[in-house]
């Protein structure tokens, strides 16, 4: 992503998200967001895009072997989960007492 500008996306860490687009779509299925990659324009979404990484025997991992880890996916591919409505919904922000807060467009309800 360009570096000129920070991006700003409405998808923080521990939201609830579903994916929208790709193999693990399920639009009725919420998933919590681990962790938000900034730069890359990626979001770490537990239990979605499980790769599998073959690691090397070290001091804090005896074994080795191959692992099953979650890699990140775009963020353009989830959509935020409005759990009134039990459906994926867009969102916009919103001023109230001098903060701006995130509100779901189905719904109307702030997002904590």
């Amino acid at each position: 992503m360009s570096t000129r500008f920070k991006p700003k996306f409405n998808i923080k860490k521990g939201d609830k998200v579903i994916v929208i687009t790709g193999e693990d779509k399920d639009a009725k299925k919420p998933r919590t967001v681990l962790e938000v990659l900034l730069q890359e324009g990626r979001v770490l979404v537990e239990g979605v895009n499980i790769v599998t990484k073959h690691t090397k025997p070290t001091a804090q991992n005896t074994k080795g072997g191959i692992v099953k880890v979650e890699a990140p996916i775009a963020i353009s591919n989830v959509m935020l989960w409005d759990a009134k409505a039990g459906v994926g919904t867009k969102v916009k922000r919103e001023r109230k007492d001098g903060k701006l807060i995130r509100v779901s467009k189905k719904s109307g309800e702030a997002i904590k």
